[in-house]
């Protein structure tokens, strides 16, 4: 164990002696955990999280799948596979939206898109300069 877990694993071992953990709601009742054996462990972290957040594992797919289609619609010139690409993207943030729409209102989604757009702007302009 490093020096910073040492430490923690100290305090906690004091705290316990000193009674701080003693009226803390919901003692002695059994935690309910997920099995989150099948995952990753470096995706559980981040994964609670965003679940405790309110976003579904399905929405999160269909955001990746999102942003791939913006990258190749950004990357297409012209010609029939820019159509296809905008129908199938259309076809995404609308199934994400209504996702979405069941947990949060339209404005924090109009925000977290204006964010991301932004963001994907600027990693953009980063990658070509």
């Amino acid at each position: 164990m490093d020096v910073l877990g040492q430490i923690a694993e100290a305090r906690i071992r004091d705290a316990l002696a000193r009674g701080d953990f003693d009226d803390l709601p919901m003692r002695g009742t059994p935690l309910k955990l997920e099995d989150l054996s099948r995952m990753e462990p470096s995706l559980r972290a981040g994964y609670l999280l965003l679940r405790s957040q309110g976003y579904a594992f399905e929405e999160l797919g269909l955001r990746k799948d999102i942003l791939r289609l913006e990258d190749l619609f950004a990357a297409c010139r012209d010609g029939p596979a820019v159509d296809d690409l905008r129908a199938d993207l259309a076809r995404a943030r609308l199934r994400f939206e209504l996702l979405v729409d069941r947990r949060a209102d339209t404005a924090a989604l109009e925000y977290e898109e204006r964010i991301l757009d932004r963001l994907s702007r600027e990693s953009r302009s980063s990658d070509d300069g």
